[in-house]
């Protein structure tokens, strides 16, 4: 077993190195006593469209029903629908096999316990329940059904969107994932203008890499909505829980961006309401929110921490730089890419301005994508509590997560800059941004320098330390 695949959110890894049937035999009899000690009963089942999913599902089922849980199978979907199955089936579960956005050869699972997906200690479990071999023995087999959920799904989101009187033409890429099967039926039973392009599934993912958080992969959406003169296109990743969207001058609405439109719509509604975002998102995401009388919280980064603060916090909707989007408003919580995707058209429907018009209003402000910084994973997060106890002796600091230090110049907020340990690997994650590009390249070198002499101090001193 590479103990390496239970990460923070989800268990993944490539599919036949990681995940033999033998793997997948022990993980489901562990899943299994997970679910049943935990009072469950009955869950859901879904798999993506990867060519290694059919091999992966048969072994997990199979076990699963052995626990002694009734097992409802909801065929090849997206991730949103096996959620969806949880609340509109009432089951006390459910798990998914997808990898996500990884490439092809990869796979993994995400496990619902209740209404919400579990995450870290909680998938630590499943792992420590192999090598304990916790597994119940000679339980009475649950049952299987076939339930089609897509169909159920299709109908309760067409049902809920609120188109307003415009119209305009709409692109879709589905990345050859499995959201296309829901989004173009739902954009029919609309009514809508849909051109959908690499909505067939197909696990190889021939045509670009299924994650829309990176530009080259949106070089065929933005072509074709120039081309069609559409007013909007929605990207999904390869389980379609993370949105990316495209205006119709080409240019890429980013998670912040998007939440920002979110959030001034449910605010014509739910005067005061409250958002979460996390600390990679732009101020003016945080400083538009306010201004308009929301509420903003910066909060920690990673989706099932968001999810869970979002339900803390009672906020209409989450939202992350990634693409996941959490509406509450109308909607269950779940991150959900066909939602979101149908919430921005629904907005644009009821707005006199075209995408690319909303896309003019918003703050113009310098920033970097991610940038990693290398640093030893036993070292990470010695050097980011050191990082943040430095800038706050010299600074203000948000330290939800990590140190987003904020810059000023006669009282006014000029830019911040944020470290991070990385969650899944031995780096540092960095983020600027600023009111101009010169002060931009002010603040990452001034914080990217104390980085390296941080990351040399502590790598000096651990060399000191005697073995105990």
């Amino acid at each position: 077993m590479n103990p390496r695949v239970f990460r923070e959110y989800d268990i993944r890894g490539h599919a036949e190195e990681d995940f033999p049937d033998a793997f997948v035999t022990d993980l489901g009899r562990s899943m299994g006593a997970y679910f049943v000690d935990r009072g469950a009963r009955r869950i859901t089942l879904g798999r993506d469209c990867r060519l290694s999913s059919p091999r992966i599902h048969a072994a997990l089922k199979r076990e699963l029903l052995a626990s002694g849980l009734d097992v409802v199978d909801v065929g090849i979907v997206h991730t949103p629908a096996l959620y969806f199955s949880v609340f509109h089936l009432d089951a006390d579960g459910g798990v998914m096999i997808t990898a996500s956005h990884n490439p092809g050869e990869d796979n993994g699972f995400k496990v619902v316990h209740g209404k919400s997906t579990i995450y870290g200690a909680e998938i630590q479990k499943l792992r420590t329940g192999i090598e304990t071999r916790a597994f119940r023995a000679g339980a009475a087999a649950g049952a299987a059904s076939d339930h089609d959920i897509l169909r159920d799904y299709v109908d309760y989101v067409a049902a809920n969107i609120q188109l307003g009187p415009r119209r305009f033409k709409i692109v879709v890429d589905g990345g050859n994932g499995t959201g296309g099967l829901a989004i173009l039926p739902i954009l029919a039973k609309l009514g809508l203008d849909a051109d959908g392009i690499y909505c067939d599934p197909d696990g190889r993912f021939p045509n670009h890499h299924p994650d829309p958080t990176v530009p080259e992969n949106l070089v065929d959406l933005v072509a074709r909505v120039r081309a069609s003169d559409a007013e909007v296109g929605i990207a999904l990743d390869g389980d379609a829980d993370r949105v990316g969207a495209v205006d119709g001058q080409g240019r890429i609405l980013w998670g912040d961006q998007l939440v920002m439109l979110f959030a001034r719509d449910i605010l014509t509604r739910q005067p005061g309401a409250t958002f979460v975002s996390e600390v990679k998102c732009s101020q003016a995401l945080f400083d538009d929110i306010t201004s308009r009388g929301g509420r903003a919280i910066m909060w920690k980064v990673g989706h099932s921490l968001i999810k869970v603060k979002m339900k803390q916090e009672n906020a209409a909707l989450a939202g992350e730089m990634s693409g996941h989007m959490f509406f509450a408003d109308r909607w269950f919580g779940f991150d959900d890419a066909v939602y979101a995707g149908l919430r921005l058209i629904e907005l644009l429907t009821q707005s006199p301005k075209t995408l690319a018009q909303l896309f003019d209003t918003l703050p113009v402000l310098h920033n970097t994508p991610e940038i990693r910084m290398p640093c030893p994973e036993d070292l990470k997060f010695e050097v980011v509590k050191r990082a943040v106890s430095w800038f706050s002796a010299r600074y203000e600091v948000v330290a939800v997560d990590g140190a987003r230090v904020m810059f000023e110049d006669g009282g006014r907020n000029v830019g911040w800059g944020l470290v991070r340990a990385s969650n899944t690997g031995p780096v540092l994650v960095m983020r600027f941004e600023a009111d101009t590009p010169a002060r931009l390249a002010e603040i990452r070198a001034l914080i990217e320098d104390r980085l390296r002499g941080i990351i040399a101090d502590v790598a000096a001193l651990e060399k000191t330390r005697v073995p105990t």
